[in-house]
């Protein structure tokens, strides 16, 4: 995760189906838009392609992961991982401090609502750090979208958060971003425009204190992100997420 946060949009569009948004309209990428440069081997080049690169967009009914869902219920996590050691990293923009404990005792113990005034490095985060050795045989039944960007490879990260935890604005490579249980909000600049933020600030923080305040003019693209709905962002983009219920999500990191 490296460093900064994003940049903003101006009015909000909603989408049909309440709360699928990205503002203003003149932000949303199309898929076909998406697809036309992102199919694996395409060797498209076309300007429309290369869109993909600098619009974030949100994408709906790519894959079945029905299968995938059902083994990331509680139940069956607590049953396949509880005695496995997870890496937490604290939920700041720049982590660098990490914390390794059985999963049973972080799900029972540190998977509840985020309080709103702990600092980011006092809050630990499952997300990142995966062992996907250990966790080989949940991880073969996700099926990440069907789309790439030449010249990169895909890597993944697994996430299992609380209500009202995330990570303040930061920025890195390309990616995907499904939401696999629960929802998560989304606040995102272009990398152009560092948004206003304390870094060991939490994003519900940020929200309460510093979103209110904020211009018109300066406010981020901002959408929340569904369970089976997936959203793209593009490279260096400044974003920030908040996890709205206790979520599970996975990311798919284009390089």
């Amino acid at each position: 995760m490296a460093g900064g946060r994003a940049q903003g949009s101006r009015r909000a569009v909603r989408l049909p189906e309440g709360g699928r948004l990205m503002a203003p309209a003149s932000q949303l990428l199309a898929l076909w838009a998406l697809a036309a440069v992102a199919l694996p081997g395409s060797g498209a080049e076309g300007d429309g392609g290369w869109y993909a690169f600098v619009k974030p967009v949100i994408l709906q009914g790519l894959t079945d992961n029905s299968r995938f869902r059902a083994l990331c219920s509680r139940e069956r996590l607590l049953a396949s991982f509880g005695d496995r050691v997870v890496r937490l990293s604290t939920a700041n923009t720049y982590s660098y401090h990490k914390v390794d404990l059985p999963f049973q005792e972080y799900v029972e113990q540190l998977l509840h609502p985020q309080d709103p005034t702990s600092l980011g490095n006092d809050t630990l985060y499952f997300f990142g750090d995966n062992n996907f050795t250990e966790w080989a045989s949940l991880f073969r039944h996700y099926s990440p979208p069907p789309f790439g960007l030449l010249g990169t490879a895909p890597a993944y990260s697994f996430g299992i958060a609380g209500a009202g935890s995330g990570v303040p604005f930061h920025w890195h490579g390309p990616g995907y971003s499904e939401v696999i249980y629960g929802r998560k909000r989304w606040f995102l600049y272009p990398p152009e425009k560092t948004p206003e933020f304390h870094p060991n600030k939490t994003t519900l923080a940020w929200l309460r204190d510093t979103y209110p305040a904020l211009p018109p003019s300066a406010r981020p693209l901002e959408c929340t992100i569904r369970a089976g709905e997936v959203l793209y962002f593009p490279d260096r983009w400044w974003h920030a997420t908040l996890n709205l219920d206790t979520s599970v999500f996975i990311s798919t990191f284009l390089g």
